[in-house]
């Protein structure tokens, strides 16, 4: 086990988690604190990242699970997980900015395809990323997702997905072919 997954719990998000983890995520994405982290979307995007109905909704899908990991009882990461038949979504990463780039979205990232194939045994999973992102489809690609050029339209005028500071924002989709486990 490396430094990074140590000491680490991952477990499923309940209720009681909600307001931590919309603080996690928005943490990890919006504002000057994001950017403490080389995640952040503060120069495409204002306003929020999520809310507390889309986090609980998540919670309470049946073919959705968040992925919530602990360390040390604080929330320190948390992904989405779901079930769409024979693949799984990824989404809703994040990871406290502060401890950005020690290797702990890599063992998040590895633990949830893990649990995506041990649990509902999808052998591919897919996710979707701002297309502008450069460096974060970089990192992904690195794990072994591959860009399709298979685009989706940003929500413009939704501001639930916060406030486009351009006009060229789409939503690429990233997969990622998983093996079976031995």
């Amino acid at each position: 086990m490396d430094n990074a997954a140590a000491g680490l719990t991952f477990r499923d998000a309940t209720d009681t988690d909600v307001d931590a983890l919309v603080a996690l995520i928005e943490s990890a994405y919006r504002g000057d604190s994001s950017r403490a982290g080389w995640t952040t979307e503060a120069d495409i995007l204002d306003g929020q990242r999520t809310d507390p109905e889309g986090v609980l909704e998540v919670i309470k899908s049946p073919d959705s699970r968040l992925l919530t990991v602990e360390q040390n009882g604080r929330i320190v990461a948390c992904c989405q997980l779901e079930h769409r038949g024979d693949h799984a979504y990824f989404g809703m990463f994040a990871v406290s900015p502060t401890l950005q780039g020690a290797g702990l979205g890599k063992v998040v990232m590895r633990e949830a395809e893990r649990q995506a194939r041990e649990t509902w045994g999808v052998t591919e999973m897919r996710m979707t990323v701002i297309s502008v992102r450069d460096d974060l489809i970089a990192w992904y690609e690195r794990r072994g997702y591959r860009r399709t050029g298979k685009m989706s339209p940003f929500p413009y005028g939704d501001e639930r997905f916060g406030i486009p500071q351009r006009d060229d924002l789409r939503f690429e989709l990233l997969v990622k072919k998983l093996t079976p486990t031995p």
